[in-house]
């Protein structure tokens, strides 16, 4: 256990630093002077220089990435231009609100889609299969944005049970604030309870025609026993690992979803920082979007011997 941990460790902290030097590079490649851009056409020489200044575009490639990555190590993330704020201080606090609609659609999606996936494969072949199976591939085929207008247009517009877009922060009303999250994880709880429950299906039929399986059964185990005890366990254990790329993805990029409802979640500050030109900002959101992804998929690793201890003794 302990040195599949390390491994994974091991492969994690090399994965970062790529992942920090592409950030930078990507950022460079942004066509343009990133401090005529973000001061616009009317700046003078002097304003231009200082910035550049500030931004540490007068040195070398090699040695604009060994400072900006000496800062990052201790926090730093630089200052926003259009905010005037620190970076990493923004990132936070648009990550938490990123988290209240993430974190509870996800766990949500997957406490009904992990059930109605084995009992879809359980029934395999019979309209109960069929049902859910369509309906999984209707969610699916439904983009996020529209059906986030599509609940917009009937919840709020059209019976005003919710407010229509907006946002209101726990701390200052949470009944409002309950009522402004309802939609948002409404809509990312539908579509990725198809995406749950097609692959919690497979992987429960896969399960299902293994000889411990066939065994448990001839032993007269009632068939709840057969898919809880003994079926549940390996069957969750590819979901497990499609529920660490859902998490880290919708982490990463809620973008679509915050815009439609008006949410300065991360994904919202991320599209902001583009259209204002704020390059120290835009580099921090993908330094800690992609940081994001690669640590939840790494603590998903870490877990999966839960679920399969074959993996821990390979």
């Amino acid at each position: 256990m302990w040195k599949f941990a390390a491994t994974r460790i091991g492969m994690a902290i090399p994965t970062l630093v790529i992942v920090a030097l592409a950030v930078f590079i990507l950022v460079r490649l942004i066509p343009g002077d990133p401090a005529a851009l973000m001061l616009g056409d009317s700046a003078d020489a002097a304003s231009l220089a200082a910035l550049r200044e500030q931004l540490g575009l007068n040195a070398s490639l090699p040695t604009q990435f060994l400072v900006w990555s000496s800062h990052v190590l201790q926090g730093d993330l630089g200052q926003s231009i259009s905010n005037r704020q620190p970076v990493a201080a923004l990132i936070w606090e648009r990550f938490a609100v990123s988290a209240q609609i993430v974190l509870p659609a996800v766990l949500l999606a997957t406490l009904v889609a992990v059930p109605l996936g084995m009992l879809a494969a359980w029934r395999q072949g019979r309209i109960t299969d069929l049902a859910l199976v369509a309906t999984a591939t209707l969610l699916l085929s439904l983009p996020a944005f529209w059906m986030g207008l599509l609940l917009l247009m009937f919840f709020a517009l059209k019976l005003g049970w919710f407010p229509v877009v907006g946002f209101v922060a726990f701390g200052e009303n949470p009944q409002q604030a309950l009522l402004y999250l309802v939609l948002p994880i409404t809509t990312l709880l539908l579509h990725e309870i198809g995406v749950i429950l097609r692959m919690t299906r497979a992987s429960t039929l896969e399960v299902l025609h293994l000889d411990y399986i066939t065994h448990a059964r001839a032993k007269g185990l009632s068939e709840m026993t057969v898919m809880l005890r003994h079926a549940f366990k390996s069957a969750f254990g590819p979901t497990w690992t499609l529920l660490g790329l859902i998490l880290g993805n919708l982490l990463a990029g809620v973008a679509v979803i915050e815009t439609v409802f008006t949410i300065p979640g991360l994904g919202r500050l991320l599209v902001d920082a583009i259209f204002a030109r704020d390059y120290p900002l835009i580099q921090g959101c993908l330094l800690f979007i992609a940081s994001i992804y690669v640590l939840v998929n790494l603590f998903v690793d870490l877990l999966y011997p839960i679920f399969d201890p074959r993996v821990a003794a390979s």
